[in-house]
């Protein structure tokens, strides 16, 4: 894994897509044509078995009991296999929400990567995880390096960014203060997506996170966002248009640092494992 990479497109398909006909026939054709590729994303509030309470606490499926997390993930993963006849190979849990156990089931499945992880966020107030300290560079989950950690790509930049994870943390008392940081540059969190992010804020989270030697970036759109009228960021025709704009002007800037797209199926076999 020493190239630096762009993240090829992946379908992170759940249970409602899974489930309607006209999307396993878009997504399908372009796994079929080998365009893109699907995987896991499980939203437990939509996807059988539906054993648990609704609350926002058991929106993050690593908060459900072991048992019920798999027979969840499985169904799913079952699902997805069925109507795109391949099996997936990369996971996302619903909300970022990974839990204790959800490793174990991971490789049960034979889920290769994991790309749950969303750095320098924390959720633990809503009962989440908390990720403000881990990573951004790719990790092995486990010992036998089998689950390979994919962190959505998010960086700090600015001036202030060495103290980025304590200053987030006393955003939470006085925002107001933070988001003075962020307006003048001091500290910048960054994420990569065209969702609330403009394409000057990730060119530069592109530079940090390259300049510290990350050799795969990981993009992330929620694709409701590409239709008018379904997500704040897109609330008009035009402005699902500066969405594809925004991608327009990240690929162009990696195709000039020489950054290409690569696969699941790439990554896994750059692994070695």
């Amino acid at each position: 894994m020493c190239e630096r990479l762009a993240a090829h497109p992946v379908y992170m398909v759940d249970w409602p897509v899974v489930q309607d006909p006209r999307a396993v026939e878009i997504i399908g054709d372009a796994v079929r044509r080998g365009t893109a590729e699907v995987g896991v994303q499980l939203h437990p509030w939509v996807n059988p078995p539906f054993d648990e309470e609704l609350s926002v606490y058991n929106s993050f499926p690593g908060n459900l009991p072991p048992a019920l997390e798999e027979a969840k993930f499985t169904a799913l993963r079952d699902a997805i296999e069925g109507a795109f006849g391949c099996a997936p190979l990369i996971y996302r849990a619903g909300r970022y929400g990974l839990g204790r156990h959800t490793a174990a089931m991971l490789k049960q499945a034979g889920i290769r990567i994991d790309t749950s992880v969303r750095p320098l966020f924390d959720y633990s107030p809503l009962g989440g995880p908390d990720y403000s300290d881990h990573p951004i560079m790719p990790y092995w989950v486990d010992a036998d390096r089998s689950l390979l950690e994919l962190p959505l790509t998010s960086t700090f930049c600015g001036p202030l960014r060495p103290l980025g994870s304590v200053i987030h943390r006393a955003q939470r008392h006085v925002p107001t203060v933070f988001s003075g940081f962020s307006r003048f540059r001091l500290l910048e969190r960054i994420a990569l997506t065209p969702e609330g992010v403009s394409s000057e804020e990730a060119l530069r989270g592109i530079d940090i996170a390259l300049g510290k030697g990350l050799p795969l970036l990981v993009m992330s759109l929620h694709s409701p966002t590409l239709v008018p009228g379904h997500t704040p960021y897109a609330r008009d025709a035009a402005a699902v248009e500066r969405v594809y704009e925004w991608f327009a002007a990240i690929y162009a800037d990696l195709a000039a640092r020489g950054v290409r797209s690569t696969t699941v199926a790439e990554i896994v076999a750059a692994t070695g494992r």
